[in-house]
């Protein structure tokens, strides 16, 4: 599916999705994001938080496997705290979190729904305690409140991982890029779509491409399976929705 050359970014041009960085600007903060898949909205975060102002500060989280089931034969020497530090799962945080005041992170689990505290609210972090953060939501009802974030024990929901076990961490991750899924239902005045492969699922391009107000916010990024700029994706759709247009 060939894309508007008005949208895609030359392999010459200036890539930023906007002019400047600046961590205190509520309208970048809130209504600029990059979608992107998880591992490269991961690459992503990581870049831009090295290149940011401010000192990084790592958070890391204990991991401890919870009481085995009787009809599981698995030794314990597997469940070392250095192998559950590895695991990565959707919806808990990771192992080592990095930080710096100004830095957009998102929720990863409901806290208190009355103060806007749940799962995907995005926040600025405006102070960086041992035990408890600071920070000021950036989205939804509660735009401008501040609030204080705990560590948590979580125990991740994946069915893949055989074995039950807590990691106590901040129920954060750095927030500067989400996937497409995460950006269903929002409108957002500038949009940098990178497709460095392409989609899986059927209606993912559209609502990537979909949640910009105008075509002039809109600057999308494909790359080929060598790496090189192109202007084409597929776009997954399942033909079963057609069978009932007339």
């Amino acid at each position: 599916m060939p894309q508007p050359d008005r949208a895609l970014l030359p392999e010459r041009q200036n890539r930023l999705i906007y002019d400047e960085l600046n961590y205190d600007r509520r309208s970048l903060l809130e209504e600029h994001r990059i979608d992107a898949d998880i591992e490269e909205r991961k690459s992503f975060s990581e870049w831009i938080l090295g290149i940011g102002d401010g000192k990084e500060k790592t958070y890391l989280s204990y991991d401890s496997p919870c009481n085995a089931r009787s009809d599981i034969n698995m030794s314990d020497d597997v469940h070392t705290p250095e192998f559950l530090n590895t695991i990565v799962s959707s919806g808990l945080p990771n192992h080592k979190l990095k930080l710096k005041v100004g830095v957009p992170v998102m929720l990863l689990r409901n806290i208190d729904q009355s103060l806007g505290l749940c799962n995907g609210t995005r926040l600025i972090i405006t102070k960086m305690g041992r035990y408890v953060l600071e920070g000021k939501i950036i989205s939804g009802n509660n735009v401008g409140q501040k609030v204080f974030i705990p560590r948590l024990s979580l125990t991740p929901t994946d069915k893949r991982i055989p074995f039950k076990f807590q990691r106590r961490q901040f129920p954060l991750t750095v927030s500067f890029a989400m996937t497409i899924n995460k950006s269903q239902g929002q409108s957002l005045k500038y949009v940098g779509v990178y497709l460095p492969q392409s989609i899986f699922s059927h209606g993912q391009l559209y609502v990537a491409l979909s949640r910009v107000t105008s075509k002039k916010g809109l600057k999308i990024l494909i790359t080929n399976d060598e790496g090189e700029d192109t202007n084409v994706t597929e776009n997954v759709v399942y033909k079963e929705v057609f069978h009932n247009v007339r």
